[in-house]
């Protein structure tokens, strides 16, 4: 038994409680504490689900159907994932776990109550990882018998086709990955939807809201083609409508699930929302906004007059306001529109047509093609992920083709209504994701200027300059882009680890296979693409520092330790300094990119503890014909030793440091944070902690030295008013928080100044 219960309230949860309750049930908790209008929910946690596992004796087998699957087979990916669905969902039910979820049901509903279960991964909702619907929902559940179906429904969907190749492409270890499952009270909608705070492409201050007829599903899935509302915040008025022909809904069936119905015709071009129903809907849009500092993705529901927020996620897709692939212009004749309907994700592609009907048709879409189908779900993302533009028949601006299109990059048009008619098997057809055009042959494309002479576009505002400079963290190449368009001044962490494990091979065996200089392209190539979308500005580039049970499921990785805590074993820079010829194939990718001329490039050292490691490492660059005194080397100040002793570290020679919070936190107050059991106790601003950054910043800027964070407090605009007040040179944040951190040191600054000022003019 662990010391997280099998049940938590809603009462009880906060966004800090991820992996006990995943990002849905967060998220719910949170907003529930802020007073927005969430109806009555308990959590099955991820404890209970992980209790279940080892009761009955799962995880091994489990693992073992997993490990090695090559996703992107799919007759292979979909047969692993029906046999392990089957051994969950036939696997019983610990009967103490049955009493509990029982007893909670009973004191919610009193017996009677109809509720949803919602699936919440560990891994989902997050701004790094939000791809939609990747495990199951079970609307419409009434009675206990019933709950214990749909609670055991949802654990099994994290075993589904698409859940194993999500997790996969996204490099999240299956056995990491836990599920809970949010028990709600179900909001019987009689109208329902979707609302971006935000416009989902280029953040301007404009809430977009899509609703329907009955239960939200219809439109989060894209089954109808929803209005569409838009409203002004800054002059709070209604500046567009959209009033769609809603043909289906979807309604509670009976005791269990749901089912569709046609809408009558006088009801099917009714406008759903009265003007002052989006104007309540866009006021709880701004208040979840502000309170998470960051756009939301919000469900909701009706019924008669009362409003209930039923989910809020990140937005991670807004984008710069360029077109990103250029504007379509006409080659030989005059531009032949064929199609229409709402541009969904912007960007232009040309491509063959390939039609798909169902999730069975995938296996015959190639890369660079048309997917064109009447909705998208996500056991078509491994298409999704293939194909040059999206077109579907159905759904609004936040359907899953939509946010899973933005989430890509990937030119996409909703709501064409005749797509899979209209279009043959093959047309060669041009996408306009923004305009929602789709033409007849190919359109040829016109480059846009450099994104670099454009002014980046900020949500809800101009530029903003700032004397601490406000950088960016890049996990994957395939992110630069939308990082370098939300403007800020360089990467403050790119983590090449995500890029090696993307091979799927670890560098030992590219060295026992003599494919050391395959291994130097890839590595090579991909930083290349980082350094491009940032010419001018810094990038500081991680050194290796992928755990041994990361490289234990790769090729080569069967004679990695097994160690019982692979967070405080051999990985960073221990681990190339004990493995040269590891290292030295980093080494020779970055001499590499500086003799390119890529001269903001920096070096960041992970895990260091000593000197004396920082300075082996920088003659193992020497040594390789690297100019150090000419190039930036610098540490993370992760482990409570590199702070303490910071001075001698920049009496070594450093460039720069970083503060590596999620590590710094761990090892400071013996919190393992990926441990369930103290999760709770995890503590960013321990005074401790705090006392260490404190005395580092100090140190640093004494002795000449840029010092940073890159850890998730410095996408916290709390820890980031903190850190300014103390004196630390630049910040490091995700993608999706660089505005509002960008905003709030502005503000800190202004405040120090002005608090400056008072004091000289004794107010």
């Amino acid at each position: 038994m662990t010391g997280i219960p099998d049940i938590l309230w809603l009462e009880e949860i906060r966004k800090e409680d991820i992996p006990s309750v995943g990002g849905k049930g967060a998220s719910l908790g949170e907003m529930a504490s802020i007073g927005l209008p969430v109806p009555p929910a308990f959590v099955v946690t991820s404890q209970a689900f992980r209790r279940f596992l080892v009761a009955t004796n799962l995880e091994d087998k489990l693992y073992a159907l997993l490990e090695d699957l090559d996703v992107d087979n799919n007759d292979l990916l979909e047969e692993a994932a029906e046999k392990a669905k089957k051994l969950v969902y036939d696997s019983p039910m610990p009967t103490d776990l049955k009493d509990a979820i029982a007893r909670a049901y009973e004191k919610m509903s009193r017996g009677g109550s109809i509720v949803a279960a919602r699936s919440s991964a560990t891994a989902e909702d997050l701004p790094d990882a939000s791809f939609a619907g990747q495990q199951e929902t079970v609307l419409n559940i009434k009675g206990i018998e019933n709950l214990l179906k749909g609670v055991q429904v949802c654990w099994a969907s994290l075993y589904g086709a698409r859940a194993i190749y999500y997790r996969t492409k996204q490099g999240f270890e299956h056995h990491t990955v836990n599920i809970a499952v949010v028990v709600q009270r179900l909001v019987p909608s009689e109208k329902a939807g979707v609302m971006f705070t935000s416009h989902p492409v280029t953040g301007e201050s404009l809430t977009i809201i899509e609703g329907s007829w009955g239960l939200g599903e219809s439109v989060v899935s894209g089954s109808v083609s929803p209005d569409k509302y838009v409203f002004d915040q800054r002059t709070e008025r209604i500046i567009d409508k959209f009033i769609a022909t809603k043909r289906t809904e979807i309604v509670a069936d009976g005791e269990y699930g749901t089912k569709t119905l046609d809408i009558k015709p006088d009801r099917q071009e009714m406008q759903v929302l009265s003007d002052d129903e989006v104007k309540r809907l866009a006021t709880y849009g701004i208040v979840s906004e502000e309170h998470y500092g960051v756009p939301q993705d919000m469900e909701w529901g009706i019924v008669g007059d009362q409003i209930f927020v039923l989910q809020s996620r990140p937005i991670t897709t807004i984008k710069s306001g360029a077109k990103k692939n250029g504007q379509a212009t006409t080659s030989g004749g005059a531009e032949k529109v064929i199609l229409q309907g709402q541009g969904a994700s912007p960007g232009i592609a040309s491509g063959k047509v390939a039609i798909v009907y169902d999730v069975k048709d995938i296996g015959k879409v190639n890369n660079g093609d048309i997917m064109v189908t009447r909705m998208t779900n996500p056991d078509m993302v491994p298409a999704m992920r293939k194909v040059s533009a999206i077109v579907t028949d159905e759904g609004g601006m936040t359907c899953h083709a939509a946010i899973v299109s933005r989430e890509l990059g990937t030119p996409a048009v909703v709501g064409t209504k005749t797509g899979t008619q209209l279009l043959k098997e093959g047309q060669i057809v041009t996408v306009d994701g923004e305009k929602g055009l789709i033409y007849d042959g190919i359109i040829e494309t016109v480059k846009q200027e450099a994104v670099s002479s454009a002014a980046p576009v900020v949500v809800g505002s101009s530029k903003i300059i700032t004397a601490t400079s406000v950088k960016v963290n890049v996990s994957m190449p395939e992110a630069a882009a939308r990082a370098a368009a939300t403007g800020a001044d360089g990467v403050g962490l790119l983590r090449i680890e995500h890029l090696i494990l993307g091979l799927n091979k670890t560098p030992n065996w590219f060295i026992d296979n003599h494919r050391e200089e395959e291994f130097i392209q890839e590595l090579l190539n991909g930083i290349k693409v980082v350094l491009d979308a940032f010419p001018g500005k810094p990038v500081w580039v991680r050194t290796l520092d992928a755990p041994t049970d990361e490289f234990r499921n790769m090729q080569g990785g069967k004679s990695e330790p097994i160690e019982h805590n692979p967070m405080l074993g051999w990985r960073g820079i221990r681990r190339d300094l004990q493995s040269p010829k590891q290292f030295r194939l980093q080494i020779e990718t970055f001499k590499r990119l500086w003799d390119l001329g890529y001269d903001n490039l920096g070096i960041m050292f992970p895990m260091v503890s000593h000197p004396n490691e920082f300075i082996k490492a920088k003659e193992e660059f020497k040594s390789a014909g690297v100019d150090v005194e000419n190039v930036d080397l610098g540490i993370m100040i992760e482990i409570p030793a590199s702070a303490v002793i910071i001075e001698d570290f920049v009496r070594a020679g450093i460039k720069f440091a970083s503060f590596g919070t999620n590590d710094l936190i761990q090892y400071t107050i013996a919190i393992d944070r990926n441990n369930e059991n103290v999760t709770d106790m995890y503590w960013p601003k321990h005074p401790a902690v705090l006392a260490l950054i404190d005395r580092a910043i100090k140190a640093c800027r004494e002795g000449g030295v840029e010092v940073s964070i890159c850890g998730q407090a410095g996408s916290e605009p709390d820890m980031v008013t903190w850190l300014v007040q103390h004196g630390i040179t630049s910040v490091s944040s995700n993608i999706d928080a660089i505005a509002k951190i960008r905003e709030t040191v502005a503000r800190t600054e202004q405040r120090i100044i002005l608090e400056g000022a008072r004091k000289n003019y004794g107010l």
